[in-house]
């Protein structure tokens, strides 16, 4: 069985157990406690919903029919989706276990567990899945800001949170020194930092920025688009 989406919830938890009698009990613990639950009996039926925008966490059970968990994760993870899951299973199985936690999983629980248990584990999923939006939501303004340089500011950036002075990034791209200043001032403005500091903590938030550069690559920025800008999405 499966309960439609509510309107413009602040967080979803969904649970995703072939058997009705456990889908029933959580929801039950789950809107007592008030979170909005939308239930699927098929792993099949749930990849297909698409991501609500908002804090969310998966309760699944890791041994059901067709598509069991790891397979799930496995989705979910190749999907990008900032979706914890926390696996319930009424087996030791250790291995499985094991295999989900290093794929990323929040929290294992083992049948039959207690209350207390399942909503201190989904408490911290949501606080996780909502960490992880707010990342890449920062990210994603980042990148956006960072398409708007030039492939020279673009090189002054890298250049600058490599810990390069002026003096030496002019030497490194055969400029003058005052044309660095320059580039480093519309970079600053752009990227709406205030500081060195504010930049080199741009450059670790957006992964792929910091890759080392190469005289090779400097003629593909002159004549394309920026590398780094599609590594850093």
């Amino acid at each position: 069985m499966q309960r439609g989406p509510v309107q413009d919830p602040q967080s979803v938890v969904f649970v995703v157990d072939d058997e009705a009698t456990v889908r029933r009990s959580l929801e039950r613990l789950l809107r007592a406690s008030g979170h909005t639950v939308e239930s699927y009996s098929t792993a099949t039926v749930f990849l297909s919903r698409p991501d609500p925008g908002v804090p969310c966490c998966l309760v699944l059970d890791i041994r059901m029919p067709t598509l069991g968990g790891l397979d799930v994760q496995r989705a979910i993870n190749d999907a990008g989706r900032a979706l914890p899951i926390i696996f319930m299973t009424g087996f030791a199985d250790v291995e499985i276990c094991v295999l989900g936690m290093k794929a990323g999983a929040a929290d294992f629980l083992m049948k039959p567990f207690d209350e207390d248990q399942l909503l201190s584990a989904v408490a911290s999923a949501l606080s996780r899945s909502t960490e992880i939006r707010l990342a890449q939501a920062e990210r994603l303004e980042l990148t956006q800001r960072l398409a708007t340089l030039t492939p020279r500011e673009l090189q002054v950036f890298l250049l600058v949170v490599k810990g390069l002075l002026n003096k030496q990034i002019a030497g490194r791209l055969g400029t003058k020194e005052g044309t660095v200043k320059l580039h480093r001032a519309n970079v600053m403005r752009k990227l709406e930092a205030q500081s060195v500091a504010d930049l080199v903590r741009m450059a670790d938030r957006l992964e792929g920025v910091g890759a080392a550069e190469t005289d090779s690559q400097e003629a593909q920025r002159r004549s394309g688009p920026h590398p780094q800008v599609a590594n850093a999405v």
